[in-house]
């Protein structure tokens, strides 16, 4: 297994992951909407903060790490919006190498923490927990639709 930063050249590797794992359980999203799905995905990856990584297994990508990288006040953070390891090889421990091989490859960066947000009925916040993060006392999520 490999971890690389992933760039532009890699963007429909990136999408076809994305999109298999998101529109099957536990998440199922709607990703029919290609335009809006290609937005979102360079929403994440086309700033000059955003930080993509992925996890190789020699040639094809089975794993992905996408967020930024913020500068807070209590130090600089990476935000991870969307994390994922192909769906036919999960539960073999290539989340938590992807997990660990982010947080190495982001403290060389300078980086102090690493924020995300999950649901709490899913499988991810288990993960999450396992792997040594904690829920943030008093922090909600809110939403407004329009």
């Amino acid at each position: 297994m490999e971890m690389i930063k992933l760039g532009a050249d890699r963007f429909g590797e990136i999408k076809c992951l994305f999109r298999d794992v998101f529109t099957n359980e536990p998440w199922c999203d709607d990703w029919s909407d290609d335009i809006q799905l290609t937005q979102y995905l360079l929403d994440l990856t086309g700033n000059r903060n955003s930080l993509a990584l992925g996890l190789f297994d020699g040639d094809r990508l089975v794993g992905i790490s996408l967020g930024s990288i913020i500068h807070w006040c209590t130090g600089t953070e990476y935000y991870i919006y969307e994390f994922c390891i192909s769906r036919e090889r999960q539960h073999e421990g290539l989340g938590t190498a992807l997990l660990r091989g982010a947080e190495d490859y982001v403290r060389n960066m300078g980086v102090d923490h690493i924020f995300l947000q999950t649901g709490k009925n899913v499988p991810a916040y288990d993960f999450y927990k396992k792997n040594g993060f904690t829920e943030l006392e008093g922090h909600v999520s809110l939403v407004h639709k329009l």
